[in-house]
């Protein structure tokens, strides 16, 4: 089970959907994601795409990020992300959206929202299609903020670069069968 690893949460456990639909983020990738970049959590306004648990944006906020945008639009995901909120507390720092990723940047866009950390965690088998379409999607409605960070979480074994997302890649962290790709506009 995932459990939030740091900030005024810490400790508590999450639930997750049963089955294989979602394969949550290990504490050991998240714990090594969010030393990283612990300096830009504090004050952000965090996007979560293909939410799953919510355990990413929920470790954010237990973090110090202001406010936190949920989107993911399987309906079992949904239950427990509300849950996993209501569980830490953090329900009014969060915005859930159950729609298509591509619906819900274009609404973000429209309402002027900007994000200083969007993360995406797709099915590792989309991994490469859906990072080349959400980072179009990140700089046609101006989502990311100045110095702002999009993080993507791909199997290891699948590249995220700069020819798949047109953006400049910071870095990339192995961590066993998980990669970590950093990228700013």
């Amino acid at each position: 089970m995932p459990r939030v690893v740091a900030g005024k949460c810490r400790g508590t456990i999450l639930e997750a959907p049963k089955g294989d639909a979602t394969r949550p983020t290990t504490d050991k990738v998240k714990e090594a994601l969010f030393s990283s970049i612990q300096m830009r959590v504090g004050g952000s306004a965090f996007l979560d795409i293909f939410s799953g648990t919510g355990q990413m944006a929920i470790e954010a906020l237990s973090r110090g990020a202001e406010s936190a945008v949920l989107v993911d639009q399987a309906t079992r995901s949904q239950v427990v992300i509300k849950k996993n909120l209501e569980k830490t507390h953090l329900t009014e720092d969060a915005r859930v959206l159950k729609m298509h990723f591509a619906e819900a940047l274009k609404l973000l866009g429209k309402e002027g929202k900007k994000f200083d950390l969007i993360f995406m965690d797709p099915p590792y088998a989309m991994a490469a299609k859906y990072a080349s379409l959400i980072s179009e999607l990140i700089k046609e409605q101006e989502l990311l903020a100045p110095e702002g960070m999009f993080i993507v979480e791909s199997d290891s074994n699948t590249l995220i670069n700069e020819n798949v997302t047109n953006m400049t890649c910071l870095k990339c962290c192995k961590y066993g069968s998980t990669l970590i790709t950093f990228f700013v506009e």
